[in-house]
């Protein structure tokens, strides 16, 4: 009887402690470690997404017809990106 229970307090704290790794391992893949400084061209960029809070760097990850590039959401071009994609379309009816 103390076996089970020692083996199950085991096993509880194996996958407490493996679900914790996942969750810091998947945080930190939402983090980029360098920004490119590029202007890109905005028919190229499919979508952004802000990267997480517990981020040491604010950034953008672009997401580009080939690949995704992380950006300086500060960035003089992407600021302008980001203000044609906030007005209305005026074209259409």
């Amino acid at each position: 009887m103390k076996i089970s229970v020692a083996l199950l307090v085991l096993l509880l704290a194996a996958a407490w402690t493996g679900s914790q790794g996942l969750s810091f391992r998947s945080s930190r893949a939402n983090c980029c470690s360098q920004l490119s400084h590029r202007r890109i061209p905005e028919f190229r960029i499919q979508s952004y997404q802000h990267t997480s809070p517990g981020c040491s760097r604010r950034a953008v990850f672009v997401k580009l017809l080939k690949g995704t590039v992380c950006v300086d959401p500060e960035a003089k071009w992407f600021q302008e990106y980001l203000s044609k994609q906030q007005k209305p379309n005026s074209t259409s009816t």
